[in-house]
């Protein structure tokens, strides 16, 4: 499995955006109430992305041997996928809290401040999940093995 990349996150913040800006003048066009973000939000994915790292700490340990053990690939996996799942979350999230800010910010009335200070809040919340699942998908990572391992996987060569 590939890291994420960052053009991969930015492409992603970019539709999450776009969406949720799009989402907001249609809402705003018919009449209908436009979204804020709730006050739970910013903890929420604060808190996830604390549970993603911590989840990846033991396979941390058992790739760099300061935990004797095998790594139980399983574990491994759904971790690593966990983790990919929470950058792309998070990438998300930045830009569609970010598209909310914008459109608070660019109406003709001033908005409320605890509007501006959530969807603020929601986006270092995302970002947050963000980086915590790219620390969580580094983490997963089996470092790279000895050259003297490389050469005995090498087929031996005769020479007549």
């Amino acid at each position: 499995m590939k890291r994420t990349g960052a053009v991969t996150l930015i492409v992603l913040a970019v539709i999450g955006g776009v969406l949720a800006g799009l989402l907001q003048l249609a809402l705003a066009a018919s009449g209908r109430p436009v979204f804020t973000t709730a006050v739970t939000l910013p903890f929420s994915l604060t808190a996830i992305g604390a549970i993603i790292v911590s989840l990846a700490v033991p396979i941390r340990r058992m790739t760099r041997g300061t935990t004797k053990g095998p790594v139980d690939p399983f574990y491994a996996t759904r971790i690593v996928l966990l983790a990919k799942a929470a950058c792309l979350s998070g990438a998300l999230f930045v830009g569609a809290t970010g598209a909310l800010l914008i459109y608070l910010l660019s109406r003709s009335a001033t908005p409320a401040l605890a509007s501006v200070g959530l969807a603020i809040a929601a986006i270092i919340g995302a970002a947050v999940l963000l980086s915590c699942g790219l620390v969580a998908e580094s983490m997963c990572r089996i470092p790279p093995s000895d050259k003297d391992d490389d050469e005995d996987d090498k087929p031996l060569r005769v020479h007549s």
